[in-house]
């Protein structure tokens, strides 16, 4: 098999199995929440019905996932060469391992991939009404709940799918910095900042705003808030510009 993914980062030797699916819609919509997620090996245990044409509609551009999908007999097939396997599920199970939730799940999966540096891992999603069996819980190294409602638990399969790929993502890469703003320009300095709040000291005290006698605690607010704001260099200097034209305006009215 020709995977999108091999082994170019540890993402690349996850597996997200889905067994017996019923709905191939799910199972497109499966592939698109993995994709998104920076998955893209998906096994398949004895659908229902797959290939099928609401499964790519419902892949949504995740359509190379689906045409890489493995299609096993059995559980033990999809599972087999993995080093460590998580069962998602909504019950809690007698005479099984203690549960984890799914965060603590990806997480104690993110620390296997960074452990073993070739073994696969893999993350089970039962059947839409089912779930997993007993049989296939006892399969896995450990199992997780989605921490939903306790009065409705019933999450969509590839919603469960999205989280628990999210999740594992996060732990994987970590939040990282934030998003960036795509016309942001460079972060004022120190020196352009205060250059800003001397302007605007200026700026008040000659339009009779701020009296120097008694300043009270305005200056200081002002620092807070540009401090809170993170300004950009253009930001600084079209404040500024705006003070000056207004510094002008009032000079020119008197």
């Amino acid at each position: 098999m020709n995977d999108p993914l091999a082994l170019a980062s540890p993402l690349g030797r996850v597996r997200i199995v889905l067994s017996r699916t019923s709905h191939p819609g799910n199972i497109g919509a499966a592939a698109r929440a993995m994709k998104t997620m920076g998955l893209g090996r998906l096994f398949l245990v004895t659908p229902k019905i797959f290939p099928d044409a609401q499964a790519e509609a419902m892949a949504a551009g995740a359509t190379d996932v689906l045409a890489n999908a493995r299609v096993c007999a059995s559980l033990d097939e999809a599972l087999s060469g993995t080093v460590f396997t998580v069962a998602m599920t909504a019950r809690r199970r007698e005479l099984a391992t203690e549960p984890l939730w799914v965060r603590d799940a990806m997480a104690a999966t993110a620390a296997q991939l960074a452990q073993d540096a070739r073994g696969d891992v893999a993350i089970v999603f039962g059947n839409e009404s089912a779930g997993l069996s007993n049989e296939d819980l006892a399969r896995c190294s450990r199992w997780a709940m989605i921490p939903c409602n306790p009065e409705w638990t019933s999450l969509n399969l590839a919603a469960a799918v999205q989280i628990a790929c999210y999740e594992l993502r996060l732990a994987e890469v970590g939040a990282g910095a934030a998003p960036t703003i795509a016309d942001a320009s460079d972060r004022a300095s120190f020196d352009e900042v205060e250059g800003l709040i001397s302007h605007f000291e200026s700026a008040a005290v000659s339009s009779g705003f701020l009296d120097p006698a008694e300043p009270k605690r305005l200056m200081h607010r002002l620092r807070r808030m540009f401090s809170r704001a993170g300004l950009e260099k253009v930001e600084v200097n079209i404040l500024r510009g705006i003070l000056s034209s207004l510094v002008d305006r009032t000079k020119q009215r008197f």
